[in-house]
Formats: structure tokens, C-alpha cells, sequence
């Protein structure tokens, strides 16, 4: 049996937890492949499709945007990349695509050669409002896309229960069997304690003194702008690390410049890190940081949570989406209440803003119960979150689909 895994994001390329999806599963696949499966097909081949340079990996083909769309609005020039994909699935027995950037590639390989589509929602736009500020009337195309293609994939895989929930609610015509839970995994020989301290003294990072250290896009939904103005209340002696770039649009870019700005002038011990560091520079600061911060107000799993517990740390997050199935309050990190309007802002910012700055306190300046959580937290992302059981659990499903 051979697989298509359809994705925007693939290493080197990769801003998001789609790609780092994308990269385990095909990797934990590969591993499969081979392996006798009673009943059911053998996994021999799975190759990767995806958007950007050239990649030297075998097994992977890289699509540029279509020369004569240059200029265009993005969504027609992802459309015309999933025009190229779905002739290059030729010969396939199956097609798994991921996000609404490669939805539509999926959805017209199952029309045009007759193969089972499976789509993984990592998100789903009509629950990311603010994504019209980056793609215009692009985002309506985004939309049609990834609906038209759930409606008519032969399964669809959410990677959380909530992340299910979410889209029976946004798609009622879908099948309620069609719709499978596989949790997103993570690599706990990769993402492991390093007690190195070099990558830290290097960005300026003490290792002696307390920090809170976020991880991710400058993207609305990821609640930046929530951090900085909760930041501004926590000890002067908590440093507050901040790796983020990749702004999604020049608005929210020119709002968080602000906000650091406004924070350092209030404080000192804030460190912005805006260019993408290697995953080692990353572990090691997650490893060191007194509590990893996730302000999301839309997060359907949260792969970056799992990161920080496979490194021991503990983590603070909002209570949306899939982050209460991965984040056990009181005992991996501390769960933020909010009460959300329809486009997932707070419904009282203003306390959710305070709420955040409380838990953060309570954490960053009692370290022996941080870290006694942070221990806690790669248990249990051993115990549960895996890649193998990840890709096992595909792997039926593929299963299911051929019949």
C-alpha cells in the first residue's frame, strides 16, 4: 500500500504544529512500513507532498507556487501548488492531507483517481475568524476548501476529543463514524532534558533565576498579546522569554512590538528571541524555563505543550480546545479558565489577563512544585503520547478505508 501525505509544511519548512505533525508521522510510518499486518494492507511506500523549496529527503516532492500567480491573493496560489500535487499522487492507494492548504489536493486526487481521502484537522478555519486579515477574501476560498473536502473525505482525524466536537459542530452534514481521535505525539528521545547551558548564556538568558518562556507564531490565536500585558505583573525577578516571530499579518506584528516594548519600559529581564531556533536551542530552553506559558485561545491539541512536558517543564495554558486533554491541572502545570465569544477572545480579557498573571506567579516562585510538575508532565507524555501509537492508530484507519 502506498500513502500521499498532502501538507503545506515539511522540514526544513515548518512554523506550525501541522508540520511537526507532518514529520513524525511520516518518519513512524516509514518505520511500520514492512511490518505484517493481519487482515489488513502492508504499508510499503509513503512519500510527502508538500509546499516550497526543493527537499533532498527521498520520498518527498516539494511544489513551488505557480509563476503565473505570483502577486496573486495566497489562497489562489495554494490552490494552483494542490493543482500540481493532486497530478503527482498519480499511482497512489490513498491520500492524506493536512490543514486547508492541501485539503483541496486531497479532495480532487480521491475525485480524479478514485482513492480513499483522509484529512487530519489540526484546525479549522471557521473557528480562526482572524485569519481574514491575512488572506482577505482568500479566507472565504479557505473556508469552502476545507469544508468541501471534510464533507467528502472517507475519514476524518481530529487530535483531540475537543478538536472533534468542534468540528461536528462546524460541519453537521458530517458522519459522526467518519470522524476518528488520534492524539498528536511526541518524540521523547528527541525532546528530552538538557541540562547544557551554553544556548542560554548565549541569548542572554540567566539559568540561575526564575523565567516563563513562550514558544510560537505571532498569531492571534496563539494570545500573545495576553502574555505581554499579564507579564507586566509578575515579579521583577521572573524573566520572561519570548520565542516568537513569523508574525501573520504587519497588524498583530506592529500590536506585539508595542506591547514589548511597553513591557520593557516597565520592567527589565525580558528576552525576545524572533529568529527560529534549532529544536536543540529550544529543549534546552524549555528545560531550564520555571514554567512553559501557552495563552492560546484556540488550540485544538497543542503539540508545543507536549514539547515542554517531554522536557520536564511545567506548563500553564488556557483551558480551550484539546490543551485540558494533554495539560492535567494540579498535576503537569495549571489550567487557566476562560470564558470565550464566538471568535475566541475572552469574554472578560481583562480577567483572563489576571488569571494568567496569578498562575504564572504561583509556579514561577515556588520552582520545587513547578518542577515536581514538570517530572510529572514527561510521564505522562511518555506514557500517552507516543509516535508509534500515533501512527499504529493511522495505519487502522488507512485500514478501514480501503475495506
Amino acid at each position: 500500500m502506498r500513502v500521499d501525505l498532502l501538507t503545506r509544511e515539511y522540514p526544513p519548512e515548518v512554523y506550525g504544529g501541522a508540520g511537526v505533525h507532518v514529520e513524525y508521522l511520516a518518519r513512524s510510518l516509514r518505520a511500520l512500513a514492512g511490518e505484517h499486518r493481519p487482515g489488513g494492507p502492508s504499508l510499503t511506500d509513503v512519500r510527502v507532498r508538500c509546499f516550497g523549496v526543493p527537499r533532498p529527503e527521498p520520498g518527498v516532492t516539494a511544489y513551488a507556487d505557480p509563476p503565473d500567480l505570483t502577486g496573486s491573493n495566497p489562497a489562489l496560489r495554494t490552490l494552483g501548488v494542490n493543482l500540481a500535487m493532486v497530478d503527482g499522487v498519480a499511482g497512489t492507494d490513498l491520500v492524506h492531507s493536512h490543514t486547508w492548504y492541501a485539503n483541496m489536493a486531497g479532495h480532487l486526487a480521491k475525485l480524479l483517481h478514485g482513492v480513499p481521502h483522509v484529512v487530519t484537522a489540526h484546525s479549522l478555519e471557521p473557528l480562526r475568524p482572524w485569519k481574514a486579515e491575512q488572506l482577505g477574501g482568500g479566507y472565504a476560498i479557505a473556508c469552502w476548501c476545507e469544508r468541501t473536502a471534510f464533507e467528502a473525505a472517507d475519514a476524518v482525524i481530529a487530535v483531540s476529543s475537543g478538536m472533534r466536537d468542534d468540528i461536528l459542530a462546524t460541519y453537521p452534514a458530517l458522519d459522526p463514524d467518519r470522524v476518528r481521535v488520534v492524539y498528536n505525539g511526541i518524540d521523547t528521545d528527541e525532546y528530552r532534558p538538557d541540562p547544557g547551558t551554553g544556548v542560554l548564556e548565549r541569548l542572554g538568558i540567566n539559568p540561575s533565576a526564575p523565567s516563563v518562556v513562550f514558544v510560537g507564531r505571532i498569531a492571534r490565536q496563539k494570545g500573545l498579546p495576553y502574555l505581554l500585558r499579564a507579564a507586566a505583573s509578575l515579579p521583577p525577578e521572573v524573566q520572561v522569554v519570548l520565542l516568537a516571530g513569523a508574525a501573520d499579518t504587519p497588524e498583530i506584528a506592529v500590536e506585539v512590538n508595542k506591547l514589548v516594548d511597553g513591557l520593557r519600559a516597565r520592567r527589565s529581564n525580558v528576552v525576545w528571541v524572533q529568529a527560529m531556533l534549532p529544536k536543540s536551542d529550544v529543549i534546552q530552553i524549555l528545560t531550564h524555563a520555571t514554567v512553559f506559558v501557552c495563552p492560546s485561545i484556540y488550540e485544538p491539541l497543542g503539540i508545543v505543550n507536549l514539547e515542554a512536558m517531554a522536557c520536564e517543564t511545567a506548563v500553564v495554558a488556557t483551558a480551550t480546545g484539546g490543551i485540558p486533554e494533554v495539560v492535567e491541572h494540579g498535576v503537569t502545570g495549571l489550567l487557566v479558565p476562560i470564558e470565550q465569544e464566538r471568535d475566541g477572545t475572552p469574554v472578560q480579557p481583562d480577567r483572563f489577563v489576571a488569571d494568567l498573571a496569578a498562575a504564572l506567579t504561583e509556579l514561577a516562585t515556588d520552582p520545587a512544585r513547578a518542577a515536581a510538575m514538570g517530572k510529572a508532565g514527561r510521564e505522562r507524555v511518555m506514557d500517552q503520547f507516543s509516535w508509534r501509537a500515533v501512527a499504529q492508530r493511522t495505519l487502522q484507519i488507512y485500514a478501514e478505508v480501503l475495506g
